[in-house]
């Protein structure tokens, strides 16, 4: 083949490419769906592939923002307010949470 055979089919190539894409943005703009061959971007940064590590990640969240202390009470003091914390019930009391755990409580440090 040519170098002119070769030169007229790249161009061609490229010239139905952008008609494509030309078309495809025109049509998603009147019909007002989304575009057939040219979508956004979605952004994938930090989001896990699988349902398995989702769970993962919710794990060591958890780990990450909730550490138990070696301190136990019986009852909890006056005015406790319970609330959630990345989706672990406590009970905050002043600057102090509490978990319930076994008949009594924890005290939770939460970063």
């Amino acid at each position: 083949m040519s170098m002119k055979r070769t030169s007229v089919k790249y161009i061609s190539a490229a010239a139905i490419m952008a008609a494509l894409a030309t078309v495809d943005g025109w049509t998603a703009r009147q019909s007002g769906h989304g575009a057939v061959f040219i979508g956004n971007a979605q952004a994938r940064v930090g989001r896990p592939l699988t349902p398995a590590s989702v769970a993962g990640v919710a794990r060591r969240t958890t780990r990450r923002t909730i550490r138990r202390s070696a301190i136990y009470v019986a009852a909890l003091p006056a005015a406790c307010v319970k609330t959630s914390v990345s989706g672990t019930v406590l009970w905050q009391c002043g600057g102090i949470y509490y978990e319930p755990y076994g008949g009594r409580y924890v005290v939770v440090y939460v970063d």
